[in-house]
């Protein structure tokens, strides 16, 4: 079981809240929750874990604990790597909730290496396998599957989620890629996720020695994604996470202020909660 370290503020905030379009909570890593104006909840890569030290180290607090998530509709992955399929941080929420699990095989595969549906009181009728160019609808939202571009993940996709009210973007941990362009010019997307850090060194799995280590986009190439991708809003996310491959999100200022998008660069920290 996780031991929240802000006790139970964020699952009730979600399940309070009343948006009058569609609120976003940022969970930190490259996790959010997305809360409709009908009331559905989706919840996008939640990762609770505290990495595998000393070679992945989490750097911020632990927001919630699972099981006290009693507000969901679906609960999404966009690619196999455990800080976005991760059974402890992502079971309970369907246990409690009878959510479907949304993912691309290689992330079911993981959900069934680690024997959700026997750990857990998951069903194996609540892991839904998707693929690039499905569209599935989840209460008010219609959610596309698209491909991106992760070489570090085996079968990584995104999420283009429609509302009346606007377009949301999750990339997971996507740097640019060939589709961008073309997603723009099918979605009018308000607001984009895109995940950003810095280059650094962190042990080998396999020896332990320090390796250098680039795992998300860098200033250059979230800009030139945001920019293929004509984004409205860009929210950078994954910057806060790792020790080692943490960055600055505010630099990007200087980076966006050439180029016609994004239109605005949004800065959220663990715990923020903003509006489309």
């Amino acid at each position: 079981m996780m031991t929240s370290d802000w006790g139970t503020w964020l699952p009730r905030a979600v399940a309070e809240a009343d948006p009058d379009t569609v609120s976003l909570w940022y969970l930190g890593c490259n996790g959010f929750v997305i809360k409709g104006r009908e009331g559905t909840v989706l919840w996008i890569d939640p990762y609770v874990g505290t990495g595998d030290p000393p070679r992945t180290i989490r750097m911020i607090p632990v927001p919630f604990d699972p099981v006290d998530v009693d507000a969901a509709d679906a609960v999404l992955a966009t690619h196999e790597h455990t800080d976005h399929v991760h059974g402890p941080s992502q079971a309970p929420i369907l246990a409690n909730t009878d959510a479907e699990f949304v993912a691309p095989d290689d992330s079911l595969a993981v959900a069934r290496e680690e024997s959700w549906t026997e750990e857990w009181d998951v069903d194996d009728e609540q892991l839904l396998e998707v693929t690039e160019g499905d569209e599935l609808r989840v209460g008010e939202f219609t959610i596309h599957v698209v491909e991106v571009h992760d070489a570090d993940a085996t079968h990584p996709v995104g999420y283009v989620i429609e509302h009346p009210t606007g377009t949301v973007f999750h990339a997971g941990d996507s740097k640019p890629s060939s589709t961008f362009g073309e997603l723009a010019a099918e979605y009018d997307i308000d607001l984009g996720i895109l995940a950003f850090g810095s280059v650094g060194t962190i042990p080998d799995k396999e020896t332990g020695e320090p390796v250098r280590t680039k795992w998300y986009s860098d200033e250059n190439e979230i800009v030139s994604a945001a920019s293929d991708l004509e984004l409205d809003r860009l929210v950078p996310t994954h910057w806060d996470m790792w020790k080692g491959l943490t960055a600055d999100p505010t630099a990007l200022h200087e980076h966006v202020r050439s180029f016609e998008h994004p239109q605005r660069l949004e800065i959220v920290e663990i715990g923020d909660r903003i509006e489309l």
